[in-house]
């Protein structure tokens, strides 16, 4: 390296920790700094004299990924021998501390209950209040290739408790029962915001063709004082279907007492009481597991799940109009 590569901005132990020194060479205007034990130099032009600020096009130092282990979700998928495994995500909102009877968590603690007692499955309850995680940010709006498998916020927010809903939909259940009340003629808040984070299983099939759901089920458990069942049941086949799920003949189970009903002690006493609601929990459980065991002893081929989803098929940016 020739001598002419190099400016000399003075002795070392003429700099001052913390403090910035200007170093003028011909036309060059340097700013010097020390901190510690490390020496920096920028350029001493000001960018921002008559009120302007100015931002070179080119960056002077390339972006660059700090080297990381890879996250547990991110491990190959693989469904380990054992019986059917259900479950249960119950998306009940209630206030910390003070907990009170939900009649979706009732039937869907129900379901589980015989399931694993009755029939042999293995089953796992989710209480969606529980877990502390962050809303989705967008980042698939920003980029589609930023919506990353494991979800981009939990990868870098290890306090995030959405890899619970992940482990357990993803790696470990053949079945997914969800438990919503109605709220306004939707489903609850909770669930909503469950199903955003839940978009990145989505994502995976339209950005690398990657099916991160195979052979799952998907049941659904609705009740509320008001009506609207009809329209909470058709939208949550409408997402669980697009990541992979499929669905036993009569999908779900639902209660309400109609518009009027605004006295919800009696809705809640009406629930707990009642047997056929119980047992049709229960049977929703059981078609479920029967397909699921159909669904893993069986296959459709390699070529099967090729291009899924609706989002699966590429736009063809750019195109002329026709």
């Amino acid at each position: 390296m020739s001598d002419s590569e190099w400016i000399d901005a003075g002795a070392a132990d003429d700099y001052v920790d913390g403090a910035v020194r200007e170093i003028v060479n011909g036309k060059t205007r340097l700013a010097v700094s020390l901190r510690g034990e490390s020496y920096a130099a920028i350029s001493g032009v000001c960018n921002h004299v008559d009120g302007r600020i100015l931002v070179r096009r080119t960056a002077s130092t390339s972006r660059g990924r700090k080297a990381h282990e890879p996250h547990p979700l991110a491990r190959p998928l693989k469904r380990a021998e054992g019986p059917i495994r259900i479950l249960g995500l119950s998306t009940t909102a209630m206030t910390a501390g003070e907990p009170r009877y939900s009649t979706s968590e009732d039937l869907l603690q129900h379901a589980l209950d015989r399931a694993r007692e009755e029939h042999d499955c293995e089953t796992q309850l989710l209480r969606i209040r529980d877990l502390k995680f962050r809303e989705c940010e967008g980042f698939y709006s920003k980029s589609a290739r930023a919506c990353t498998w494991p979800c981009s916020i939990t990868e870098m927010d290890a306090s995030d408790q959405m890899d619970q809903v992940y482990e357990g939909v993803v790696h470990w259940a053949d079945v997914i029962l969800l438990a919503t009340p109605i709220r306004w003629g939707v489903a609850s808040s909770l669930c909503f915001k469950m199903i955003e984070r839940m978009n990145c299983i989505q994502n995976q099939e339209t950005i690398a063709n990657r099916h991160l759901l195979k052979n799952k089920v998907a049941g659904f458990i609705i009740t509320g004082g008001q009506d609207n069942v009809q329209a909470v049941a058709g939208q949550l086949p409408g997402f669980f279907g697009e990541i992979g799920c499929q669905f036993p003949q009569f999908p779900y189970i639902a209660h309400s007492r109609g518009w009027s009903a605004e006295d919800m002690e009696r809705n809640m006493q009406h629930v707990r009481d009642s047997q056929s609601l119980h047992e049709g929990a229960s049977a929703l459980a059981q078609r479920c597991a029967q397909m699921a065991q159909l669904m893993i002893t069986g296959t459709l081929g390699e070529r099967a799940l090729v291009r899924g989803g609706r989002k699966a098929h590429r736009l063809e940016s750019g195109s002329t109009p026709q």
